[in-house]
């Protein structure tokens, strides 16, 4: 079982997520409380304040990576189900198996109102691109008109009203960041506390690893696209998957979570190797050939030398698996030499 945290150090953690785009606010209850007690809760999500009279009991998540965020808190008899594609890689090997098993799978196409009204969903868990959107009409202003709650997922926070540009925090910030206001919300702090410092630590080990940056490689991330590749800025996971596995990301300067790019800054960037994500309809195996076919890669040296690396989907999006993706890729980067 988790050691309950002493509260001095709860309250140095809820000063730490002051402005960093979501912070729940200060507990004035003892221990003896219930959790009936300690409602409501204000949470700062994404810039807006939100007030949840009740913890949440029929939640509706879109896809893999904020799915296993509420599995990783033990909160599985929390959902109503989830929705997401079927391209999300093996989910039988996961952790979390048992809760996939238990957990309704609601929908393998796009998240929609209905959806969430057909589950009795009490709240929807999902992200600015990750199922919310003006274009789609699921937006949390629609769904409070329904009764619905909403949470979004802090790596695809926009930065301002109807804003293009995603990301307000370094990535596993924003996991550490939800996993701390989720676990405010529904009352489960000491897992949520757990966790964070278990993923800390994990990701610390990989880093303490990593070469001297002048010895780093440069590493492009590669998610699909042919006229223009679709990748990573520095607010999107593979950003910090990248730098603490001891790499260093060539897009590190565009303030974004994914986005595009003209594969003219990829060449003069010439990354030393190339991640693929692994999903959708274009397999890991079609995206390298077409990258070690594409006539402007030629001279790149991750084309050169045949470095590039399949990671899945669900390691690079903001997940409870990022930590375990920092370790598998800072092995990988270790056997790189660039000289």
């Amino acid at each position: 079982m988790p050691v309950r945290r002493p509260a001095a150090l709860l309250a140095v953690l809820a000063l730490a997520l002051t402005g960093c785009g979501a912070h729940v606010a200060p507990d004035t209850d003892t221990a003896a409380h219930r959790p009936s007690d300690r409602h409501p809760v204000a949470i700062t999500n994404c810039g807006t304040r939100t007030t949840y009279s009740r913890p949440p009991r029929r939640v509706v998540t879109n896809d893999v990576g904020i799915t296993e965020i509420m599995f990783a808190l033990g909160l599985e008899d929390r959902m109503a189900g989830y929705v997401m594609p079927d391209d999300k890689g093996d989910l039988a090997a996961v952790p979390w198996k048992a809760a996939y098993d238990k957990v309704p799978w609601l929908s393998k196409k796009a998240i929609t109102k209905e959806i969430a009204l057909d589950a009795r969903a009490d709240l929807v868990f999902a992200g600015w691109n990750y199922g919310f959107g003006e274009d789609n009409g699921l937006t949390p202003a629609a769904l409070k008109k329904l009764g619905i709650d909403s949470y979004v997922l802090t790596e695809s926070c926009r930065k301002g009203p109807g804003g293009g540009a995603r990301g307000v925090m370094p990535p596993l910030e924003a996991l550490y960041t939800d996993l701390a206001a989720l676990g405010k919300l529904f009352h489960v702090e000491d897992r949520a506390d757990a966790l964070i410092a278990r993923y800390k630590a994990q990701v610390a080990e990989a880093a303490a690893k990593a070469p001297a940056p002048a010895d780093r490689p440069s590493v492009f991330l590669y998610d699909d696209g042919r006229d223009k590749p679709l990748t990573s800025g520095k607010y999107a996971g593979p950003h910090d998957i990248i730098t603490k596995a001891g790499g260093d990301h060539v897009m590190k300067d565009l303030n974004d979570s994914w986005t595009t790019v003209g594969w003219e800054t990829v060449v003069a960037r010439d990354p030393d190797v190339i991640v693929i994500n692994n999903y959708g309809d274009t397999s890991a195996a079609r995206k390298k050939a077409f990258l070690e076919s594409y006539a402007p890669l030629a001279n790149v040296s991750a084309i050169k030398h045949h470095r590039i690396y399949v990671m899945d989907y669900a390691d690079l999006v903001e997940s409870p698996r990022n930590p375990t993706a920092i370790s598998n890729l800072a092995r990988y980067l270790r056997g790189v030499h660039t000289g």
